[in-house]
């Protein structure tokens, strides 16, 4: 039973104005409407989709192949498993940026157009020059940029490690966000098989199935909205899952990534999946055993921790450096490769 549910709050706008430092230091996502306003890639997306694939186009490195996701129209854009959940929806080719360009220019008024979208595509490889007139002043950060273009989309809810600002350039999007915690009402996929590298929910947003995902509707109440047209962005804060949709025949978006700790620390994704082997299938007394020894160790870890043990002797319980990260990295391969 596919389910209309009232409508969901707003991303909160920040405050006309805001310092880029201030948005990017923030915990909650935000909308900031107009902050790429004056890119040169908004102005002509202004002028119209054509004029937005040209002035694209123009940056295109067609000596580096792109990977073009394809998807027949029938599957409505969405990027997402078969009934089978043993495949996907859509395949992927690799095209010269320039010619899937093309390929969307000439679909532009096509009801019945194939997705086509590439996702996640580095700007300095595949489009070089394009952030030399379209860019923000980071001021001591390194994001890690990228640009997603395509026609009709519909990305799952997902989650993303690190913060992510995204700066809608043409076309419009709607981004719906979901807080970390609701988690258990997401209905989550499967972590090691995905569509894109993350976990995806089962549920579609537009079309919630509430008698195969009863517990949706509490996460909907939880749900922040919004549309974002060109030159808008919207900070995603780490682990917020959200779903995006691509709302128009050309749409292009540009993202930055970053974390908040040294480059040295490993994706905590790997800790949830050596728990996994070592710990889940553990008797029940014996998993509340480790979650106190996760609580002590590592989430309720504090300077008294350790604090009885000299700091000669502390081992992994001292503070880590990029060396003594790559210790224990080298100990745990050693110790999983038995």
């Amino acid at each position: 039973m596919h389910a209309r549910l009232p409508a969901p709050a707003p991303i909160p706008e920040a405050p006309p104005g805001i310092a880029l430092d201030a948005l990017l230091d923030g915990t909650s996502p935000l909308v900031v409407r107009g902050l790429a306003a004056d890119w040169p890639a908004v102005r002509a997306a202004r002028q119209g989709a054509r004029d937005a694939i040209a002035y694209v186009r123009g940056f295109a490195n067609d000596a580096v192949p792109a990977t073009a996701t394809i998807a027949p129209a029938q599957a409505r854009g969405r990027i997402f498993y078969d009934e089978t959940m043993a495949g996907f929806t859509f395949r992927h080719e690799q095209v010269p940026a320039s010619v899937a360009l093309a390929t969307l220019a000439r679909h532009l008024d096509d009801p019945g157009a194939p997705m086509i979208y590439l996702g996640a595509t580095t700007l300095d490889t595949f489009f070089p020059g394009f952030t030399r007139d379209n860019r923000f002043d980071f001021a001591g950060r390194a994001p890690m940029e990228s640009i997603w273009i395509g026609n009709r989309t519909s990305i799952p809810p997902h989650h993303d490690l690190p913060d992510n600002l995204a700066c809608v350039v043409a076309g419009r999007r709607r981004f719906t966000l979901f807080p970390p915690d609701q988690l258990d009402k997401l209905y989550v996929g499967p972590l090691d098989f995905t569509p894109a590298g993350q976990p995806v929910s089962l549920v579609d947003p537009a079309a919630p199935d509430l008698e195969r995902f009863p517990r949706f509707r509490a996460a909907w109440a939880h749900a922040q909205v919004a549309e974002l047209g060109p030159g808008d962005a919207v900070l995603i804060p780490s682990m917020w899952w959200h779903a995006i949709d691509a709302l128009d025949g050309f749409n292009v978006l540009v993202n930055y990534w970053w974390r908040r700790v040294p480059d040295w620390m490993d994706p905590p994704l790997i800790a949830l999946m050596a728990g996994l082997l070592s710990i889940r299938q553990l008797p029940a007394h014996e998993r509340a055993h480790w979650k106190r020894m996760f609580e002590h160790y590592v989430f309720d870890a504090d300077a008294a921790t350790a604090a009885h043990v000299p700091i000669s002797a502390q081992g992994v319980l001292a503070p880590f450096d990029a060396a003594g990260a790559s210790h224990l990295r080298r100990h745990l391969r050693e110790r999983l490769d038995r």
